[in-house]
């Protein structure tokens, strides 16, 4: 609200983040999904997310001043714990088939280690709005919120976990694209005698 930052708030903001996004989805997703079919597995994967979460806070607070700001280096916390609660929230029936609480659970564990991976994000802190170049994207949200509002059990999930994927797929397409270009040539230079 001042318009001021500070060490003490940044780390306030951390823990907060981390009950927020980190311990309310872990404890939301143990009760869902691996209570009724699989309590022992289903705690150590909510553990494992809370921890995950919490790293990828703590990497984040020492790399804040350090990486590219038009990325995220890792999935940020929020996308991971916005994941879980759109496929909750679009199919809010425990889960009361093992087999479906394992594929949760795989789901969930590849969720957390997105986090503390070393997998880039767009931010989207570049995109400016304000200018002309902006007015697409503020068309493209205005219709994407109508969507979410006409459709949220379906529409939710899909973005989010689009989001998700996004760093795996844009870090495979780097690798492709790298692995395609042809290797430098050598240049030869003639020194005169």
């Amino acid at each position: 609200m001042t318009g001021t930052a500070s060490e003490f708030g940044g780390e306030l903001d951390s823990l907060a983040d981390v009950i927020s996004f980190g311990v309310a989805p872990a404890v939301l997703l143990f009760r869902w999904g691996f209570e009724a079919t699989i309590p022992g597995p289903g705690w150590v994967v909510a553990f494992l997310f809370v921890t995950c979460g919490t790293l990828r806070l703590a990497r984040f607070n020492v790399q804040r001043h350090v990486v590219d700001s038009r990325y995220f280096v890792g999935l940020p916390i929020p996308a991971g714990a916005g994941q879980l609660a759109a496929i909750i929230y679009s199919a809010p029936q425990v889960i009361v088939e093992g087999s479906v609480a394992w594929i949760i659970l795989v789901a969930s564990v590849c969720v957390g280690l997105l986090m503390v991976s070393t997998i880039r994000y767009r931010s989207f802190k570049s995109v400016d709005l304000r200018s002309r170049r902006g007015y697409p994207v503020v068309l493209l949200l205005a219709a994407g919120m109508a969507l979410v509002f006409a459709h949220s059990r379906t529409v939710l999930p899909m973005v989010a976990t689009f989001y998700v994927v996004s760093g795996p797929i844009m870090q495979a397409a780097g690798l492709f694209r790298r692995r395609g270009d042809p290797p430098p040539t050598a240049v030869v230079t003639h020194e005169a005698h």
